[in-house]
This record gives structure tokens, C-alpha cells and sequence, in this order.
């Protein structure tokens, strides 16, 4: 199994920033994709951002230019950096980790979630 622990939610007002960070441990023979999504109360979840092995990118629209996804590959680790956040942001943020713990097995992880909670 692949298990996803992530941190760095909480409570900020509204224009302030949040790091988070989502660690992958396990057994992991390739990584294909990691990414951000989020649920708010009474919604789905949607993808936030999302980095493939080749390094692209791909974000909402509308967290474009307020979120920035990286990651270290050696560590398997992801983070989210988010500035200038808004009230619209608050919302349940879980990691997503897929790819292959062997040659013919695949995963696709997800962490417990982290609350973050923007205040007007």
C-alpha cells in the first residue's frame, strides 16, 4: 500500500497564504501523477492542481496565479503553496498520489484531508 499523510491547513483571513505539504510513503516503484483536490460543505471534490512525471501542470481556474503546486521527487513529497487566499477557497484539501508499486500493480492513493478555512 501507498499511504498519503498531509498537514499545513488551518484558519487564515482572507489575502493571507498556506503551505501544504502531502508526504507518500510505501511501496512505490513509479509515480505517473500527484495533485491537490478539494471539497467544500455540500459540493464535490474538484481538482485544485496537478503535476504529471514530465513536470506539466495544470490548475484551476480559479486558483491560477494564487496556487502553486512543486514537488520533491526523491521524497515522494508535495506541496501546495497558496497566497492571497479567499473566503471561496475554504474547503477539505486531499492529496492524490497514482502510479505503480510494480511492474503490473497500480495505485491510486489519497490522503485523510486537511482542512483549510478562510475567513472573511
Amino acid at each position: 500500500q501507498v499511504q498519503l499523510v498531509e498537514s499545513g491547513g488551518g484558519l487564515v483571513q482572507a489575502g493571507g497564504s498556506l503551505r501544504l505539504s502531502c508526504a507518500a510513503s510505501g511501496s512505490i516503484f513509479i509515480v505517473y501523477t500527484m495533485g491537490w483536490y478539494r471539497q467544500a460543505p455540500g459540493k464535490q471534490r474538484d481538482l485544485v492542481a496537478v503535476i504529471n512525471s514530465g513536470g506539466t501542470i495544470n490548475y484551476a481556474d480559479s486558483v491560477k496565479g494564487r496556487f502553486t503546486i512543486s514537488r520533491d521527487s526523491a521524497n515522494y513529497t508535495l506541496y501546495l503553496h497558496m497566497v492571497n487566499l479567499k473566503p471561496e477557497d475554504t474547503a477539505v484539501y486531499y492529496c492524490n498520489v497514482a502510479g505503480r508499486r510494480g511492474p503490473l500493480s497500480r495505485f491510486d492513493s489519497w490522503g485523510q484531508g486537511t482542512q483549510v478555512t478562510v475567513s472573511s
